[in-house]
């Protein structure tokens, strides 16, 4: 199975393209745009269903046909979606049962986009029967580079609480656990909830007051599962009708959505691909980016991996949609590269005249060509060739973090000690002293082999297997430095706190004992005697073993421990008990990074290299993204690729501007 994109010359470039939006003859227009601007690569068709069939089972690809064949002409590789993104209004006023239901009943309308439940036999039929149509009709087609499924699984209903849900939940629940299996992982035994027939058991529909956790949980992952197996049912129709073209969709691996365990996912699909949209109104911006970019390199497995939409400057969706900065969009563009990514597209390549998007930016943006936007696209376009040389090529890392979407559904859950903590804010906050300190990381599932690197990240690992937890320790164990934050080990897989005290599962691996948590009122921040500042958090530690690295000053917890440091085995674990913030955080990141022998910079750069190694050697390409309006400095020697430059020993990376540099030892 082919596992990119084919006939791909070189890194991505691109945009999702919507030819539907527009007449005809602005469609040679759009293709001659596309090559001046470097473009080889778009996703077709994505949003298309009403156009292409236009009634149940009347399909019309004529006017997709000319697209393909204009865009072939071009050189321009086709992204083809199977267009089961958003059904037409023909098929839900047929069909309404096929809408999704909300919690509490209301059952949502035809009028925007993902407007069906992820179960409905209806619309399963109807989207594979579409998609065996289009494969069948384009499975010789010249353009035709990969498949697209669906898009932004779960964007807008991510949980559909109807009576056919209902049923495939029990369904789902009896291939895992008998009766008995359920009402213990759930606790029924509290509040009169045990069940005695499957067909008493619903979705965690809008109840009194709290739901039941372990259900919560369970149906968390129910609905992930639900929307993977619709969109497996089209890949399986595609690869039946068309085994060398390979399928994809778009994952959301970003700061708005956690809907889906794109662990699962990232198994299912050909290649990964991902949409990522900054927070525009956030200074640090850039370094949520690069989270987001480790994060699908992990999903994806190491290699290369697709950005299938960003964003040339605003989007429509956020309160306040701030437009990027001259040369944001590119230093955007060259991160994700940095960063694994073996191309990126946009969404969209013509801004739209009408519709909810119409003031989502785009390569050819309202105001025609001749504009900033089109300039910066263009010029990143040309880049993108000097730099072809990287694709293939991998990110090293020797720091892992430990990313789980059970502990943060799990600990997203209302009546928890504090509505302050954030499982992503906390992984950020990880990830940003790690940035700052020019530390290129990896991320791994729960369970990961982790004996390649030297220190391990577990942020509020809260909802922890037993053989999970076990991995870490024997890591440590042999001689691994693991950095562990509060709310890790709490709870088991199915919600249930583990007794004994905290944190349960990394206690004898921490040396460390937790009588009581101590959240901290809103907005309220204490000190630490190292002159630190913690928010959000505090507990009451006991060092059971465990060297006190600092303590608490005030707050409700006065001289006792919030951090600290453990050799357990031949490795070290370090435990932060608190919430700690800014340089107090990245200072003791930096202190257990030096004790796991893991080089540190405070260089003020992105700095992320690629590698290869093939028949003349191996090579490393350094990428330098600054940020600041300040000019840096690097030691370098090599060859910087978008200039042609030759550098000897020390390299200047302008304010605001992007080096790659083939590297020479």
């Amino acid at each position: 199975m082919t596992t990119w994109p084919t006939g791909m010359p070189g890194l991505g470039w691109g945009a999702d393209y919507n030819p539907e939006q527009w007449p005809e003859h602005v469609w040679a227009e759009d293709v001659e745009l596309m090559r001046a601007a470097g473009v080889n690569l778009v996703s077709v068709g994505i949003f298309s269903w009403a156009r292409i069939e236009v009634a149940k089972s009347e399909y019309r690809f004529d006017w997709l046909d000319r697209i393909m064949d204009m865009l072939h002409a071009g050189g321009i590789r086709v992204d083809l979606a199977t267009a089961t993104a958003s059904p037409p209004p023909w098929l839900t006023a047929e069909y309404p049962e096929m809408l999704p239901v909300r919690a509490d009943g209301v059952r949502l309308s035809h009028g925007s986009r993902q407007a069906y439940c992820p179960t409905s036999p209806i619309y399963r039929e109807r989207a594979t029967a579409l998609a065996a149509e289009l494969a069948s009709h384009y499975r010789d087609h010249p353009a035709l580079a990969a498949w697209h499924v669906g898009n932004e699984y779960g964007c807008h209903v991510q949980r559909c609480y109807c009576d056919t849900c209902a049923a495939a939940f029990r369904d789902w629940l009896a291939e895992r656990y008998t009766l008995d299996e359920v009402n213990d992982a759930w606790s029924t035994a509290f509040w009169s909830q045990g069940y005695t027939r499957w067909e008493q058991i619903l979705p965690p529909r809008v109840t009194p007051t709290f739901s039941n956790p372990g259900q919560v949980l369970d149906y968390d992952r129910f609905a992930s599962d639900a929307l993977l197996e619709l969109y497996k049912a089209e890949r399986d129709v595609l690869r039946m009708i068309t085994p060398d073209v390979p399928v994809t969709t778009n994952f959301m691996v970003n700061w708005t959505f956690a809907a889906l365990d794109y662990w699962k996912w990232a198994r299912e699909v050909d290649f990964v691909s991902n949409d990522h949209y900054t927070q525009s109104e956030s200074p640090d911006r850039h370094v949520e980016l690069a989270l987001s970019a480790d994060l699908v390199r992990g999903l994806a497995g190491g290699h290369p991996w697709l950005l299938m939409e960003h964003s040339t400057s605003a989007v429509n969706w956020q309160p306040r949609n701030i437009a990027k900065l001259p040369g944001e969009m590119r230093r955007h563009s060259f991160a994700h590269i940095a960063r694994g990514a073996d191309g990126t597209l946009f969404f969209q390549w013509r801004q739209s005249r009408g519709g909810s998007e119409r003031f989502h930016s785009a390569m050819v943006p309202h105001a025609g060509t001749e504009t900033k936007v089109f300039r910066e696209v263009s010029q990143v376009g040309a880049e993108y060739q000097l730099a072809a040389e990287v694709v293939g090529s991998t990110v090293d890392a020797s720091v892992a973090v430990v990313y789980d979407y059970d502990s943060r559904w799990a600990a997203r859950q209302p009546s928890h000690p504090t509505a302050d903590f954030d499982y992503q804010r906390t992984v950020l906050d990880l990830y940003r002293a790690l940035w700052e300190l020019g530390v290129t990381v990896d991320f791994v599932p729960p369970g990961a082999d982790l004996s390649s690197y030297r220190l391990v990240v577990v942020p509020s690992l809260y909802a922890v297997r037993d053989a999970d937890a076990a991995v870490v320790t024997d890591y440590v164990s042999g001689g691994g430095h693991a950095l562990v934050t509060y709310l890790s080990g709490v709870a088991d897989e199915h919600a249930r706190i583990r007794l004994g005290g905290y944190p349960g599962a990394f206690r004898e691996m921490l040396g460390v004992w937790t009588e009581e948590f101590f959240p901290l009122r809103q907005g309220e921040t204490v000190s630490l005697d190292d002159e630190s500042t913690v928010s959000v958090w505090t507990e009451h530690l006991h060092a059971r073993g465990a060297s006190v690295v600092a303590s608490y000053l005030d707050g409700p917890l006065p001289g006792v421990p919030a951090v600290t440091r453990n050799e357990h085995g031949a490795g070290v674990a370090w435990y932060l008990a608190c919430g700690l913030t800014g340089e107090g955080l990245t200072r003791t990141v930096e202190e257990a990074l030096r004790g796991a022998s893991v080089p540190v910079s405070r260089a003020g750069l992105e700095i992320v290299r690629r590698s290869s190694a093939g028949a003349d050697g191996h090579v490393s390409w350094l990428f330098a993204v600054n940020h600041t309006d300040t000019d840096a400095e690097l030691d370098a020697s090599g060859v910087e690729l978008l200039s042609g430059t030759r550098v000897s020993g020390r390299l200047t990376v302008r304010a605001g501007d992007v080096v790659v540099l083939r590297e020479e030892v």
